[in-house]
């Protein structure tokens, strides 16, 4: 309990459901695919009969009148969940520093962050408090915290898991993303939570292969890099080293790794943020204090004050400043300023993204300039908290897929990876290739 990575753990109700599936099995009947695997899912996704906040003051002890699309394939599976899982408000954030439930410490070394805004979902694979859990990436709030830990952290291609259910931070980018210790599990959990849904218009359609079985590859990677990435000023040097050892190991095995250039990488954070904020200050109008969420008494006041002292008192920092940016972006007086521009950007990148795919097989880059900062080190400086974002943005604008891949150890003894990318709905050549490089054959 002292990593704060629980917001509310259902201790009893995990111990009926293991009775009622132990009963099930002793009986003959036929299991599911996730028999008794104990799971957490973040506070932002939706469980019924169970409180979601968010992390957040405004939607303190608000109890979800439904399930996730998500949850309910994985309770249909025979999974346990054991709890909700502490993230970054609204997962805005890279740190788990926004929390109304306060820091989510990293169990490797207590005085670093865990990453964000997934932080509690990565926390409690990487100490052992759940076999696997649940997190949201809208641009790269799985990826980054499973690199801090040092755990697998898989975001699907935008539309292969539903997203009905999980509250919205920006829509267009959202996905629920997976935290495991092994890509077995992480290729299981998506062949069950994956499919279209009635229930979430943009939830694909895509067939849905067994990804659980077919993990092994049998032909060479075309893996790509682009040299921007691994040439940026802001790369520790040796997260560089190592991704460079690490492409003279996969040719050694006869696969091809071939620099790209890529001309946008320095437009990525400034487009995501125009287009997240823009969409946040949307999604969040909603949380007034009026419909639910928390009300301030202030009996004699005016509807907008009465607004303005609900929201006030309900957002944190963090929050009310995305809002705040999303609303000047979408504002009459700037809006082909910035948003159609970062929509124009949000298209270059997808084109790149398609040239690139026509080519090779996998995208190979960075997943963090750095590893694991301590508390409080970048809270000062938004600039550099947002900046970190730099190489997992890219995933999120363009909707593909990819996987954070906990491959080494830095001198000063946190976790670093690799992260992995392919074309939309591709993420079986993904797993393959994780499947490979977490291998001790490489």
């Amino acid at each position: 309990m002292h990593l704060n990575a629980f917001v509310e753990i259902f201790a009893d109700e995990a111990i009926e459901r293991a009775i009622l599936l132990d009963k099930k099995k002793s009986s003959g009947e036929p299991v599911g695919k996730l028999f008794g695997v104990v799971i957490g899912i973040k506070d932002v996704i939706c469980y019924k009969g169970h409180r979601v906040t968010a992390a957040s003051k405004i939607l303190e002890d608000f109890t979800s009148l439904y399930s996730a699309t998500a949850v309910e394939k994985l309770i249909a599976e025979d999974a346990i969940i054991i709890g909700s899982l502490n993230c970054d408000e609204f997962a805005m954030g890279s740190s788990n520093e926004h929390s109304t439930y306060g820091n989510v410490l990293n169990a490797k070394d207590l005085s670093r962050v865990p990453g964000g805004s997934s932080g509690g979902s990565a926390v409690a694979v990487q100490a052992g408090l759940c076999m696997v859990s649940l997190g949201s990436d809208t641009g790269g709030s799985v990826r980054q915290p499973a690199d801090f830990c040092g755990v697998v952290g898989f975001k699907p291609t935008y539309g292969r898991i539903s997203r009905y259910g999980l509250i919205a931070y920006a829509s267009s980018f959202d996905q629920i993303g997976i935290f495991a210790l092994n890509i077995p599990d992480t290729a299981l959990l998506l062949e069950v939570m994956s499919g279209e849904d009635h229930y979430d218009s943009t939830a694909s359609a895509e067939p849905i292969p067994q990804y659980s079985t077919l993990l092994g590859a049998d032909s060479p990677f075309r893996i790509a890099y682009f040299s921007e990435s691994l040439e940026h000023p802001s790369l520790d040097p040796e997260i560089k080293s190592a991704i460079y050892s690490l492409f003279e190991k996969l040719k050694e095995k006869g696969h091809s790794v071939t620099p790209v250039h890529f001309d946008y990488l320095d437009y990525i954070v400034p487009a995501y943020y125009v287009l997240t904020t823009a969409e946040a200050s949307s999604n969040l109008s909603r949380y007034d204090g009026v419909k639910f969420g928390l009300r301030v008494d202030k009996k004699e006041a005016g509807l907008t004050d009465f607004y303005m002292a609900n929201r006030s008192a309900g957002f944190g920092r963090e929050v009310k400043r995305r809002i705040m940016l999303g609303n000047f972006v979408l504002s009459s007086g700037y809006y082909d300023a910035y948003f159609t521009h970062a929509q124009k950007v949000r298209r270059l990148i997808i084109n790149k993204t398609d040239e690139v795919f026509r080519d090779f097989d996998v995208l190979l880059m960075p997943t963090v300039p750095q590893p694991a900062f301590r508390f409080g080190e970048k809270s000062d400086d938004p600039i550099e908290m947002f900046l970190a974002d730099l190489f997992t943005v890219f995933a999120n604008l363009a909707g593909i897929p990819a996987v954070s891949l906990p491959l080494f150890t830095h001198s000063n003894g946190m976790p670093f990876g690799v992260q992995a990318m392919t074309d939309r709905f591709k993420e079986l050549s993904l797993l393959r290739l994780s499947t490979l490089l977490l291998s001790d054959s490489l």
